[in-house]
């Protein structure tokens, strides 16, 4: 029974996610009858779900956000910003509740402001603001007000139904765990209720202390290993298991046969065909269960549009979360670790990248600030797009303020390009408050947010003009688990490229090489392209010249990688290095030799190339065995 309560708790989850997103949507047409009618029928099914499982707290909260919401399609209410600020403040005691439920215990009463909010607006009583209660313990120290900056853990909390004093223990990005639950005492008359036989066989009673009730995000990270799929994709995994094991026992009837002295033509014929079908098989079964891995990015966007539209709300701006491409399909671990960089990113943008009204008045834009928010899937790689339509960054400000915190030197300012200087604002330390003000703030935290997307074996590119806004593409490999390589050698070492920045491979012949500004280039169909050794990229003696060449294409750059072999193409299973990872590696693999494998950073070699040699210095130091 207990599957069948983190069940009900997940599909709540995902019912308040699209009660959130209808919410927004409704705050921009609020005559739209069939949104009202499925946020009502949304509230409707979880206060059934509650009284299912006695929770009498959450139900008298749903009960009445549901009476609120039947008088507003009949007619009888008019929703105002005030209104749905009461009602934003309602979902999200829904879910804290929701989350209390997840750790066995029964959901505290709502706030009591909370509660009188929204008993005064079915009362006919025009609502006002709903503020945080000034005397509550938990809660943060109110500076928002005085330095002009959000409360962001209040908005977390809105979201994600963590407490408040648990979204304020850290960065949205590197959140510490939640403190432990404190037992929860029940107002009079409802003890009875706290202590009601759980449907599941056990008392939902007092929070429970120490160990069994340390940490909330514990137990969630725990549900998260569950996954929902497609029952077609299991289907089809199912019958290629069949298919494998018709092909077994067609080998284990011609090994007996080979063994038997039966080693004419047709059984080793018969024996290459079987081999050749097993091939086929694993590599579709291989493939089919990764796609069960593979979930909607639109699970993941859809709390965004709530995030952005509390912001704008504390900023007193008016902003529009657009959504594009949530059908596109992201590995599921891919997805949980993307959260927070995006959360960070949209919030950026709706703090600091867009103006407030007047200001975009003054520079004859719209009052309505514009954020989008896109997945694409461009060839194996998935591509994510934060854009702006605000101030945009500029990178003459960029570069003197990295020089001003001595980030950079002047002589290493003069140096960089367009593209380099905005890269400056992922440097850690790059940020102040007074950055905030002067440079469009987008270096907050975003330090974390390049190492964060780094080990997802991806980028992030950043695209702005002053007056016109700010573009983030960030660009992730489909899936963690699997990676399409190329093996080449120096000498007798392998290494893996990733078949993605492939483009063709060629031999070199040393008489077309020619030198241009001091360095080795080669005319590819008319364009000239670097050639550069793969031994001088790792720092190792080039004892001869390289034999071959993969023309290989980043987002930045083309350029000739000489190697001196091919061991040919292979899908790397990747598995990472946890405890040491030399800068330039992406992973591991093994070979089916056993011999170890390591799949390079084109990008990051690149970087380090012609600055210092750590990442060569530190592959060269790697034990194959």
């Amino acid at each position: 029974m207990e599957d069948l309560l983190q069940d009900f708790l997940q599909e709540a989850h995902d019912l308040l996610s699209d009660v959130d997103n209808k919410l927004v949507d409704l705050e921009k047409t609020p005559d739209d009858k069939g949104l009202l009618n499925d946020i009502f029928r949304g509230f409707h099914t979880v206060k059934g779900g509650a009284g299912f499982l006695n929770a009498s707290e959450l139900v008298t909260l749903c009960h009445l956000t549901e009476n609120l919401f039947d008088r507003l399609r009949n007619g009888e209410l008019e929703l105002t910003a005030e209104l749905m600020d009461v009602i934003m403040d309602a979902t999200k005691g829904v879910r804290e509740m929701f989350g209390e439920l997840g750790q066995g215990v029964q959901p505290q009463p709502a706030e009591a402001r909370v509660i009188a909010a929204l008993q005064g607006a079915l009362s006919g009583e025009a609502p006002v603001p709903v503020a945080p209660a000034v005397a509550e313990p938990e809660r943060p120290a109110a500076v928002a007000a005085a330095s002009g900056e959000p409360d962001w853990a209040q908005l977390q909390a809105a979201v994600t139904g963590e407490s408040v004093q648990a979204a304020a223990q850290g960065e949205l990005i590197t959140r510490a765990e939640a403190a432990p639950a404190t037992p929860v005492v029940a107002p009079a008359g409802s003890v009875k209720d706290a202590q009601a036989p759980s449907p599941f066989g056990r008392r939902v009673s007092d929070r429970p202390s120490g160990q069994a009730g340390a940490s909330r995000r514990a137990e969630e990270r725990g549900r998260e290993n569950t996954i929902r799929v497609d029952t077609s994709r299991l289907d089809q995994v199912l019958n290629l298991s069949g298919e494998i094991g018709l092909t077994k026992n067609r080998l284990t009837s011609l090994r007996a046969d080979i063994l038997a002295g039966k080693s004419d033509s047709e059984t080793l014929h018969a024996l290459d065909q079987a081999v050749s079908q097993l091939d086929l098989l694993v590599s579709d079964l291989q493939n089919s269960v990764m796609k069960t891995r593979m979930q909607p990015i639109g699970r993941l966007f859809q709390k965004y549009p709530r995030i952005a539209r509390d912001l704008a709300r504390q900023l007193g701006k008016d902003v529009e979360l657009v959504l594009a491409g949530e059908e596109t399909e992201v590995d599921k671990t891919m997805i949980e670790d993307l959260a927070d960089p995006l959360i960070h990113l949209i919030r950026n943008a709706v703090d600091h990248g867009v103006e407030m009204p007047e200001e975009r008045a003054a520079a004859g834009k719209p009052a309505k600030s514009l954020v989008r928010l896109e997945a694409r899937q461009e060839g194996d790689h998935i591509v994510l797009i934060i854009a702006d339509d605000g101030k945009g960054m500029s990178a003459e400000r960029i570069r003197a303020k990295a020089v001003d915190k001595g980030l950079i030197s002047e002589e290493e300012a003069n140096t960089l390009d367009e593209r380099q200087s905005l890269n400056l604002i992922f440097l850690p330390g790059f940020s102040t408050k007074t950055q905030i003000s002067d440079v469009s703030g987008r270096g907050v935290g975003m330090d974390v947010v390049k190492t964060n997307i780094q080990k997802l074996n991806g980028s992030v590119e950043i695209r702005s003009e002053p007056g016109k806004g700010s573009v983030f593409l960030i660009s992730l490999p489909l899936t963690l688990a699997i990676l399409p390589v190329l093996l080449v050698l120096l000498g007798d070492q392998p290494f893996a490229l990733p078949l993605s920045l492939v483009r063709e491979i060629l031999p070199i012949d040393q008489q077309r090489i020619q030198e241009v500004g001091g360095k080795e280039t080669l005319v590819v169909r008319g364009e000239v392209l670097p050639v550069i050794s793969l031994a001088r990229m790792l720092g190792w003696p080039l004892d001869r010249s390289p034999e071959y060449g993969v023309f290989m294409q980043t987002a930045e750059r083309s350029f000739i990688l000489g190697v001196d072999s091919f061991a040919g193409r292979d899908d790397a299973v990747i598995k990472s290095l946890e405890d040491f990872r030399p800068k330039g590696v992406a992973g591991v693999t093994t070979l089916s030799n056993g011999q170890i494998v390591l799949i390079l950073d084109m990008k990051e070699l690149l970087t380090d190339l012609g600055q210092h040699t750590d990442a060569g210095t530190a592959i060269r130091n790697f034990e194959f065995s």
